[in-house]
């Protein structure tokens, strides 16, 4: 039983340590919008200096209460594409037809060298003059377009009330034409306080011309029809980190600063200077070295600095030790040349739980962060919501803010009081378990004859 009173003494939450005691340091996030959901961060050179794990596992976002939020690390190559811009598009009217005729209009257009429709002309069949028909459609131009086409915006000359549908169709050459939407609804409608508008068309397949078509209700005069374009991502500006070596047996050996996710070498010499170079790296002062690239020419010619191009690496190190190997075996009498990184910086995403304000903590020996499947996320969400969508952005304070500082680089100790704290709920459950078996063997002994 004193197990027991011992086991119901000991403060359970006192002996919790939080997430940030892991930490050297964390950056504060700024949000670029509240209500988001998910946001990207580009990491930064301090990041980098202060990361310790191979695989940037001790990079981590927090909440205000320092729990940890699912974050997925992305390449700098990542599928994380701009916010996408619009371009008019040339717009012709097309005259009245009858319901369902749309494959018996005749265009005749007249195009220019490159394509672009200059003049069109419209011609229904004879019997298609009587008889009800419905207000013209529009025929549009897109064949200037350099980037795919993933939407059209309808404005309207008077913004009007109306709920109306519309039949989209796109052809290669003007002659055969395809059904992209049989019915595409545009509403506008104002109550005085709100309005509601519906003016975008999702493309499900692209073509050189377009036309639209009037199905039901009446339609306006269209004062400009606008392309949505998708915008590729652009890819991250390289960033260049030079180091300072020491001589060694045939060459010359560095030291990185940081995890950085090298990408290219260069060589860059004080002076002219022209040795065939092979990189290795290696992770470790005691660990094989391993060949990166080489050997090539570095070259460093005239009062313009001439120089030989980087060199790109077959794949990205984040290695902490680098050598520089001259072909010919002897490096006595050379000006010490500087080694120079280039990387592009990754990204960070991440879903913001909890209560803000939220941080970027980095750096630990014994913390690893959870890769959570945001990219599976982010795909779903674009299937959903377009190919334009992304998370929106976030960004690193200026100031670092200390944790635990270098108490959280030393490997995890034992921890005696986790330990104790266990032999205490093991010595309370066996008491526990002692004080039932005694009472039942009292019971049955007062029930025996």
């Amino acid at each position: 039983m004193k197990c027991l009173a011992l086991l119901l003494l000991v403060p359970i939450a006192a002996h919790a340590a939080g997430p940030r005691e892991d930490y050297v340091q964390q950056w504060p996030l700024q949000l670029s919008t509240a209500e988001a959901g998910a946001y990207r961060v580009t990491l930064s050179e301090a990041v980098y200096r202060g990361a310790q794990s191979p695989t940037l596992g001790d990079v981590q976002p927090l909440d205000a209460d320092g729990q940890p939020l699912p974050a997925s690390l992305l390449g700098p190559d990542a599928p994380l594409a701009g916010p996408p811009r619009r371009q008019a598009l040339p717009l012709f009217q097309l005259p009245p037809m009858p319901p369902d005729a749309s494959g018996d209009l005749q265009l005749i257009a007249e195009r220019d060298a490159q394509g672009a429709v200059t003049r069109v002309e419209t011609r229904l069949p004879a019997d298609a003059n009587a008889g009800h028909r419905q207000g013209g459609g529009w025929l549009l131009d897109a064949s200037a377009l350099e980037a795919p086409l993933q939407a059209l915006w309808l404005q309207w000359q008077d913004p009007p009330q109306l709920q109306a549908e519309l039949r989209l169709e796109g052809s290669h050459d003007l002659r055969g034409w395809f059904v992209i939407d049989p019915q595409v609804t545009v509403v506008e409608l104002d109550n005085g306080r709100q309005r509601l508008a519906r003016r975008r068309i999702a493309l499900t397949a692209g073509a050189r011309y377009l036309r639209l078509l009037p199905r039901a209700g009446a339609l306006p005069a269209l004062q400009s029809v606008e392309a949505e374009i998708a915008v590729p991502a652009a890819p991250l500006p390289w960033q260049t980190l030079r180091l300072d070596g020491k001589a060694v047996d045939g060459g010359f050996q560095f030291v990185s600063p940081g995890r950085f996710p090298v990408a290219q070498v260069d060589v860059v010499a004080s002076g002219n200077q022209a040795v065939t170079w092979s990189v290795q790296s290696r992770d470790a002062a005691d660990a094989p070295w391993i060949h990166r690239v080489g050997p090539w020419l570095a070259y460093q010619v005239g009062a313009e600095r001439q120089r030989s191009p980087p060199q790109a690496l077959a794949q990205t190190s984040r290695d902490r030790y680098w050598r520089l190997l001259a072909s010919a075996g002897s490096v006595e009498g050379l000006a010490p040349p500087q080694l120079q990184l280039g990387y592009r910086p990754e990204v960070l995403v991440f879903l913001a739980q909890g209560a803000p304000p939220y941080a970027l903590a980095v750096g630990s020996a014994r913390a690893h962060r959870q890769q959570a499947p945001l990219p599976a996320m982010i795909a779903a969400l674009r299937q959903q919501r377009g190919a334009q969508w992304q998370p929106a952005t976030a960004t690193l304070g200026t100031d670092a803010q200390v944790l635990a500082g270098e108490h959280a680089l030393q490997p995890a100790a034992r921890d005696w009081k986790q330990l104790l704290l266990w032999a205490l709920l093991v010595c309370g459950a066996l008491a526990v378990g002692g004080f039932a078996f005694s009472l039942l063997r009292d019971r049955r002994a007062t029930q025996a004859p």
